[in-house]
């Protein structure tokens, strides 16, 4: 038994789809988050940071969950990545309650997906 789970411990783990750049872009989010959280005069600077923090994570994840093929064949999509912050952002925003608006929730994430597709538009290697 306990070579079974020391076995099973030095299995190396890795995220399913996010990258060593996880972090980045979820920084790239929240600040992105914050300023778009000005704009709409929606919650606090730390709840728009979360909201944008999160959606910058699920872009990066949801960027790597594409083949590596597509990803080296047409960089980011900017529409996926759009949609995704949107999502992330309504998703967050309504686990935070910092703003009870659903589409500036959207609206926030969808700014932060867009920040991370023109700030981290790199090509997977």
């Amino acid at each position: 038994m306990a070579a079974t789970l020391a076995g099973t411990s030095l299995i190396p783990v890795q995220p399913a789809s996010a990258d060593d750049r996880v972090l980045n872009n979820a920084a790239i989010g929240a600040g992105a988050g914050v300023l778009s959280g000005v704009l709409t005069n929606c919650g606090s600077v730390l709840d728009n940071a979360f909201k944008g923090a999160a959606a910058g994570a699920a872009v990066n994840a949801a960027n790597g969950a594409r083949s590596i093929r597509a990803r080296r064949r047409n960089g980011r999509l900017p529409v996926q990545d759009i949609g995704v912050g949107a999502g992330a952002g309504v998703l967050a925003g309504a686990i935070s309650g910092g703003c009870r608006t659903t589409w500036k929730n959207g609206v926030n994430g969808a700014a932060a997906g867009a920040a991370v597709n023109l700030l981290d538009n790199r090509r997977r290697r």
